[in-house]
Parts: C-alpha cells; structure tokens; sequence
C-alpha cells in the first residue's frame, strides 16, 4: 500500500493534479481517497415528487464524489484574479492566469470544444454599472453548463482511472507523518506515500480543521458570505447575460458601507438545494442545451462578513443562520420581494398566483425572521441598484430563496509552493482557504503537481 503520490479528495484541485502528474510521469504511483461515489453513481434522492427534503444520506452526492461539489454545478470556469481566490498572492497573477488558461485548454479537449468564452474586456456595461454605484468585475468565463461540465468530468475519469487508483467511498480518518513518508489511515487500512496532496473542498471544512489541530498547522479565520438567490424572468437581465453569461457586480450600501456581490448567475437556469454538513442551503444550475432551458434567470446577493479576535468560527456563524432557516422553513424559504418590503410572509396562494414562477418547489415564509438586519438591508438596496441596470429587477414577484450561504475553509498557513509547514504536505482548492471556484482550484492542482515533478527531478540529479 505505498504510492508516491497520494490525493485526498477527487473534487477540481485533486483532479487536475492527478492530470498532470500522470500526463507528464506515467510510472507515478497515485493513490485518490474520496469519501463519496465515483461519478455515475451520484445521485440525489430528492426528486421534487415523492421525496422533496434531505434525507441526510451518510455521504452527500450533490456534494461529494468524483468532481467534488462542482460536479453539477453549471460549470462556469472564470479566467480571472478579480475573484474566486488569492492563489495570485502565492504563485504571481500571471502565473495564475496562465494556469486558468491551461485548465481551460484541457476542458476544451475533453468534451467542452464549442462552448462559449465570455469577456467583460470589452463591454460598455461597466460604464452603465458604475454611473450607478455598481463595479463590474474583470473576468473571461466559459460557460460549461451542467450537462457539458459532466461530459468533461466523465472524460477526465476514464482517462485517469486506468493510470490511478481510486479509493471511492473511502474517507480519511487521520495522516500521520512519519519518516517513510505519510501515513493515510481510512476506516479499514493504511496506506504510504512520499507526497500528500490535501484537497477535500469545502464540504471538507471541518474535516481539514480537525486534521489541521492534529498536525499542529496553523490557520486564521476566513470570511463567511450570507445571502439569498433571487429568480427573474431572463429577460429583465438577457442584456448582461447574452453578452457577458456571468456578470459579477459588486455594490457597495449606503446605510453600512458593506459590500454586496451578485454570484453564480444562471440564465435560463434552475434553483437547486444543496447540503452541507447536514445544513440544506440554495443554489443554482444551468445547462447548456436550449432544451433544457427555463424562462428565468437566478443569481445570488450575497454579503461577506468577515470576523476578528476573540470570534473565530465564521462558518458556524452561517451555519446558525442557515439552521435557523431549516428549523422554521423545513428547508428553503421562498419569499416575493412585494411581500418582504410589505413586511408579511409569503403564502402558497401568493406564490401559486406569482408572475415568475418558481423553478425550486419551496416553503413560502418570511425571511426577515431569518437573515440578521444588517444583512436583509444591504441585499434590498442592492436589488434596488440592480434595478437602475436592469429594470424589473425590484418587482413585486421577484422571488428571494434563503439562505444562501457560501462556507470557506480557515485559511490554512501555506508558503509560495502551496506547502504547510512540512515538506511534502500540499493543501489546495477551497479546503485551503485560498481559492474559491473550479478555476482556482484546477489551477492550485497544476501547480502543485508541477512543484512535485520538479522537486523529484532535482532529487533524482542528487542521487
């Protein structure tokens, strides 16, 4: 059971590493953990029909298992150092860039050649978001959509399954160091390699803090973002989307001088649930077939809410939040924008008489008894600023979907090699605090397979 290479988690991070280790030194000897199923086998119970609510299976397959939690994500990988990480505060921006580039390239290979790659570097949007307090953030995108993203994760499996061992179904319970190298110890066996590449996502939040606290790494806190995902009709925001697919427009409150951030935008899409640590929160998806299209479009608003000494645990602050809209919704909480300024709760009536119709079957309530003020008032000033750009944005049957809510690992202490305080140790993707999006986190795993190829080429000329 002694490899050189083992990767714990098969999400972006540990895919990409796997790629390119095995592209470019096919003896290596790679060993993948992961503690959900391989890619075919994910599936989520809750069809919308006979089962609408989490069933809190042992292993999440929205959130786990070959492709990580962006496995049916709607597969946008955005080319940027304006969002979705630090990993440029590490590796250099160029650097960073080039290696989005190079993921990109590797997408367009296996599955998603004639999917379209958006850019804000020409748009005159930017000058209409910020005659009206709204940035507009650099980024190129390539939209994969949910089916395509799948196709190309589908690919990546079969290649790499017949050069690596996966160990699906097969969480990690501790590493030990030693001197032969890292010990992997999972429920039944154990397991050594030279190298260890961490990267369990940010399912794996609490599972990396435990493991941190044992090998005594140290780590800060990290922000939480706490939000709702409005749905609209596509139309109202076709003009952004058709030209840039993902707009990310920051606003800045006037009441707070808080940040308020539009994320994860889906024209024509569909409002999904998804469970983390047990906590049933919102998203969305959309796919790249006009078939499978929906007249509305869904994105989050969301507020980052950054936390300094004495309180540290920003994600259980989320967490409390997102309970509290579980214990009084059952689940996810729909409200009609007309009823939340209005100050009363949504009904079944108001919503089945709604003009947007909902893509996402959820209990109408009230979630000003859920979301803190000060969070609640930065996200309707912030649909008030959408609707100087995109009128419509502030009416009545717009409808809000809570929570949402984006948990980001502590920001584990790396040096420039992406490397904990041991040689050999690498932690990466959104388990590390560092990046925050497939495109990040594919970059972090290039990198630091390349570090590893390089570092044993040089071992190799000692000897």
């Amino acid at each position: 059971m002694k490899y050189d290479v083992s990767i714990i988690g098969a999400g972006p991070g540990g895919i990409f590493a796997a790629y390119e280790l095995t592209k470019n030194a096919p003896e290596i000897k790679i060993a993948v953990f992961e503690a959900g199923n391989e890619l075919h086998k994910r599936h989520c119970p809750i069809d919308g029909k006979q089962v609408k609510n989490c069933v809190n299976c042992k292993t999440c397959s929205i959130m786990s298992g070959f492709g990580g939690a962006g496995a049916f994500s709607d597969g946008k990988y955005n080319i940027t150092n304006d969002f979705g990480g630090t990993l440029y505060e590490y590796i250099g921006k160029q650097e960073a860039l080039e290696l989005m580039e190079y993921v990109d390239s590797i997408n367009l290979s296996h599955g998603a050649e004639g999917t379209k790659l958006y850019s804000t570097g020409h748009t005159t949007l930017k000058k209409t978001c910020l005659q009206n307090r709204l940035k507009l953030l650099n980024a190129s995108v390539r939209h994969l959509g949910t089916d395509i993203n799948y196709i190309v994760l589908e690919r990546l499996y079969q290649e790499l399954c017949e050069k690596v061992d996966f160990c699906f179904l097969t969480p990690v319970q501790h590493i030990r160091i030693e001197a032969d190298g890292y010990h992997i110890l999972t429920e039944t066996e154990e397991y050594t390699s030279e190298k260890c590449i961490i990267s369990v996502g940010r399912s794996g939040s609490k599972w990396m803090e435990k493991i941190c606290g044992e090998l005594e790494i140290p780590t800060k806190s990290n922000r939480v973002d706490i939000g709702v995902r409005l749905e609209l009709p596509a139309v109202l925001f076709s003009h952004l989307t058709d030209e840039l697919y993902e707009s990310k427009i920051v606003y800045r409150t006037e009441k707070f001088e808080d940040n308020v951030r539009t994320f994860c935008m889906n024209p024509y899409g569909s409002v999904v649930t998804e469970n983390t640590n047990g906590i049933v929160t919102v998203n969305g998806h959309s796919f790249e077939d006009p078939k499978k299209h929906t007249q509305n479009t869904n994105f989050a608003l969301l507020v980052s809410k950054h936390f300094t000494e004495p309180f540290r645990d920003s994600n259980g602050y989320g967490e409390s939040i997102a309970r509290l809209s579980n214990m009084l919704g059952g689940g996810v909480i729909v409200q009609r924008f007309g009823d939340l300024i209005r100050g009363r709760r949504s009904t079944k009536k108001r919503i089945s008489e709604n003009m947007v119709e909902p893509t996402l079957q959820a209990e109408p309530g009230d979630l000003s008894l859920v979301l803190p003020k000060r969070i609640l008032d930065g996200i309707i000033e912030m649909i008030y600023a959408l609707d100087r750009i995109a009128p419509g944005t502030a009416n009545d049957d717009t409808l809000l979907y809570g929570v949402e809510v984006k948990f980001y690992n502590m920001e584990v202490e790396l040096n420039e090699r992406l490397q904990a305080k041991y040689e050999g140790l690498y932690i990466i993707g959104d388990c590390s605090g560092v990046t925050h999006s497939l495109s990040h986190a594919s970059a972090s795993g290039i990198f630091v397979a390349r570090d590893i190829l390089e570092s044993s080429h040089a071992d190799g000329k000692k000897q």
